[in-house]
Parts: C-alpha cells; sequence; structure tokens
C-alpha cells in the first residue's frame, strides 16, 4: 500500500511526560483508503531529538482511533513489538500527540 508523501505533518513542539521523556518531533504518513481499510496513517515519532521511532501505525477500532507500536512477524506467526512504552504516561502521550497531528492533517485536508 502506497503512503502519500504529500499529506506529512511535522509538529516540533516539545511535548514532555513527568518522565522527562520529551517528543521533539512527529511525523505523520495517510495511507490511500480502501473500503473497509482500518490502517489510517504511519507515524514517526522523535524523543529527545535522539531516538527515532518508525512504523507505528494508526488503526480504526471498533470504538475509536488506536496507535501500534512497530511489530515482527516470529517464525511461529505470531506478532510482537518491537518497541513499546512500559507505562501508562509514555503510552498516552505518545497516542494523544501522534492522534492530534493526525487529525490536525484531516483538518487541513478537508480545508484544501
Amino acid at each position: 500500500m502506497k503512503e502519500k508523501e504529500h499529506n506529512d505533518v511535522k509538529n516540533t513542539n516539545r511535548l514532555q511526560n513527568k518522565n522527562n521523556l520529551v517528543i521533539t518531533q512527529v511525523k505523520v504518513r495517510l495511507v490511500p483508503q480502501e473500503s473497509g481499510h482500518r490502517l489510517k496513517a504511519f507515524a514517526t515519532i522523535v524523543f529527545n531529538d535522539a531516538l527515532l521511532i518508525d512504523d507505528i501505525r494508526i488503526i480504526e477500532g471498533k470504538k475509536r482511533l488506536f496507535v501500534a507500536m512497530p511489530s515482527r512477524k516470529t517464525k511461529e506467526g505470531n506478532y510482537v513489538d518491537v518497541v513499546h512504552p512500559i507505562n501508562s504516561d509514555t503510552r498516552r502521550l505518545i497516542e494523544e500527540t501522534i492522534l492530534t497531528n493526525y487529525h490536525l492533517i484531516l483538518s487541513s485536508i478537508n480545508n484544501e
């Protein structure tokens, strides 16, 4: 599935949680929408201008959008996260930041 590169949004506002983890950049890339497809976009975030996490997925759940961390398929056919937050404060920071940027992209498209 090809990504729409021209709909990127970069946010350099410094968003920080109580653990002093700072999100210094966010990039969201929309994917073409097919009927019934739950994957809406991919995101990349940078922490403290030093650590990049790529291939975060924005997915339409039954009740709401959610963020799925990068994963890989095991030999047994299961998927395991490659990286994931270890506390709820960090998970909330990541999800809120990515979804806010996703909604900003959708708003900018609707206002064109």
